[in-house]
């Protein structure tokens, strides 16, 4: 399996990039965008590679359009242009990305593929998100598609394609069917990975170009480790 990857200064991995947007494949433990924590966020690091890319005096333009937890890898795309931005907004606010994640359970579900629905409320002060069987007060419909897509020694690779875009959706779903993440102790893993990721990854993403008018589809490897190059391995 071929992976493409046009970059890697300062570990950025860039898998595209032309003047309206870039996409990167985010690292576990990045933050997207600057928090609480005063870590330096995944922005700046993207606007510091153009910068220097391009010699850029000045501030760099780079907006945000989407975000990854912190503990999760995989592609994130940020605009290059005032014109970008709005466009993509939109397009990933009426779901017209199609995205497609790559999870790592150890108990394998019931199904072998299945749609799971669900109705997700939201904890602030947990930062957590409880799958509900029915509507409750201040919940809001989960909708994915997850399919076993690979037996591993002691695990199971599901591909999950969303239909929507909630808190923590993979994770709270994946968990109310006794499917936790491997690592996510969060929604009920039963031990932590040592760098404090979770084996969750956004690995494709498919979507019209916001300027070009064409079809874009980027994949992004996972990070490197035994069971991420496990899930790659050809058997």
């Amino acid at each position: 399996m071929s992976e493409k990857i046009i970059s890697s200064k300062s570990n950025l991995q860039v898998l595209y990039e032309d003047n309206h947007i870039i996409i990167v494949n985010k690292r576990p433990g990045d933050i997207v965008q600057g928090d609480k924590t005063g870590d330096k966020p995944l922005s700046d690091i993207v606007k510091e590679y153009i910068a220097t890319k391009y010699n850029k005096p000045g501030a760099v333009y780079l907006g945000v359009v989407h975000r990854l937890d912190r503990p999760t890898s995989g592609i994130v795309v940020f605009a290059r242009t005032s014109k970008a931005l709005p466009r993509l907004n939109k397009l990933f606010a009426n779901k017209e990305a199609k995205k497609t994640y790559w999870a790592v359970v150890k108990n394998k579900p019931i199904k072998d593929k299945d749609t799971l629905t669900h109705w997700l409320k939201r904890n602030n002060k947990q930062n957590k998100s409880y799958a509900h069987k029915n509507e409750v007060p201040d919940s809001k419909k989960a909708i994915l598609d997850y399919n076993i897509i690979k037996k591993l020694k002691s695990f199971y690779l599901l591909e999950i394609d969303l239909h929507t875009g909630r808190h923590h959706q993979i994770r709270s779903q994946l968990s109310s069917i006794n499917c936790s993440i491997k690592g996510d102790l969060k929604y009920g893993a039963d031990r932590s990975n040592k760098n404090g990721s979770i084996h969750l990854h956004s690995r494709k993403l498919t979507f019209i170009h916001p300027v070009k008018k064409e079809y874009i589809t980027i994949t992004a490897p996972p990070p490197s480790d035994p069971i991420w190059d496990d899930c790659l391995a050809n058997d």
